[in-house]
Order: C-alpha cells, then structure tokens, then sequence
C-alpha cells in the first residue's frame, strides 16, 4: 500500500496484506459478517435471536459466520450452564471498535435506497410468515377459538 509517500505492507496472523482495506474485508468480508456484528451492537443476542433477525442466512452459515468472528477476536461466546444451555454472543471491545465503521457503511446504504430504490414498511407478521416461507420452514400452527 501506499501511505503518505511510502510502500508499506502489512505482516499479521501469517498473511501479507497490501492495503488497510484489505485487512478490514479480510475480518468483515462476505455477505453476513457485518450484518451479525450490526445486531450484536445493541446487546448480547442468543443464536436464535440473530437467527430471527437474519432470516435469510441459514443456519448453519450463521454458525460458520459466528465461529469465525469469534476467532477473529471481534465476537465472545458465553455458555450459561443452565438446562438447556443458553449461549450469547456479544462484542468484544475489538468488535466494538467497528461500530463507527458499521454505522457508516449503513448510512450509506440507507442513501442509496432512499435515492435509487423504493423503500416499502412491511408488517412484521408478512415478514415473519416470508421468511418462513424462504426457509422452508413450516408455518406456525393457529390457536384454536
């Protein structure tokens, strides 16, 4: 990379990286990584929750994705031994660090939408009912009268 007049490169975790951005997409590349760090800002959430809030991503993707934030030091796992166990995750103060990063790049999204898409308020309970349908999973049985 160069930065302020001189060629630099960077040695960390065994990989050479060329330029700052590099290592940045290298810890938040891909399509989900941000978007599990953008929920875990608000308070530690347990895999069910970001599930939920990410219905999309399947499960076992969201796993991967958690498993390999927390490697990178930006996410904590904290097992409850209560039965059955309960695991949160929360941000790690290197996570945290991100924040004014995420904060941006969504701003910047909100912007792009608000100029060159249509942005629709759908009801929470459509949403809930198209994810399920995206998932596969089967639809929630009506309580009887």
């Amino acid at each position: 990379m160069l930065y302020k007049g001189k060629k630099l490169e960077v040695r960390m975790n065994g990989r050479t990286y060329h330029c700052a951005l590099d290592i940045t997409m290298d810890y938040l590349g891909g399509k989900w990584k941000a978007i599990a760090l953008w929920y875990l800002m608000g308070k530690p959430l347990r895999f069910s929750e970001l599930k939920r809030r990410i219905p999309e991503i399947t499960e076992k993707m969201l796993s991967l994705q958690l498993k390999n934030l927390e490697t990178d030091g930006l996410v904590s796992r904290k097992v409850f031994a209560e039965v059955p166990p309960r695991v949160e995750y929360t941000l790690t103060a290197d996570g945290k660090t991100l924040i004014p990063a995420l904060k941006a790049m969504a701003k910047w999204g909100r912007t792009k939408a608000q100029r060159d898409g249509k942005i629709i308020a759908v009801p929470l309970e459509a949403a809930r009912k198209a994810s399920r349908r995206r998932s596969g999973a089967a639809p929630k049985a009506r309580k009887k009268p």
